[in-house]
């Protein structure tokens, strides 16, 4: 019996090796432009921007783990240091004494706000502005689609 490798077209090949590049550089610029100017990474903006739309700003550590796509171990690590650095804090669930909440502190609200306008100002230069309104209806829709299998191999 042989054993035949699957292969790609060049046309398959071309769209996934665009898309690992994109997928490995863009974190790194990200969180290069957002250390520089406020002194986040980029997962760090994220967890904040989590708790800045959650109502009272608070979230359990679990939702806050799935909003973000991370782990518990690793949310609990950063939230330790955000946690050092005043942005958030932790505290014991009212509904559940077996979970925790995470809170957005006043500082951290401020450092959130002051971070968007130059993180937002880097997105629409990478990415935004690059592509036609018609492109960007497809990367959302790619995106989506994508994220969606992604979810279910996490179930």
């Amino acid at each position: 019996m042989t054993y035949t490798a699957p292969r790609m077209t060049e046309q398959e090949s071309q769209a996934w090796l665009g898309l690992v590049t994109v997928s490995q550089l863009l974190p790194h610029v990200l969180d290069a432009q957002l250390l520089r100017d406020s002194q986040l990474t980029h997962f760090e903006f994220t967890v904040l921007s989590s708790l800045y739309v959650a109502p009272d700003s608070t979230l359990r550590m679990s939702q806050l783990a799935e909003q973000t796509a991370a782990t518990l171990p690793r949310l609990s690590h950063v939230c330790t240091r955000m946690e050092k650095r005043g942005l958030i804090e932790r505290l014991p669930c009212a509904e559940d004494r077996r979970a925790t909440n995470a809170h957005l502190t006043s500082l951290g609200r401020r450092q959130f706000i002051r971070a968007i306008p130059k993180h937002i100002e880097l997105v629409r230069s990478l990415v935004i502005d690059a592509l036609t309104p018609d492109e960007l209806d497809a990367l959302g829709a790619i995106s989506a689609k994508i994220g969606e299998r992604l979810s279910e191999r996490q179930a």
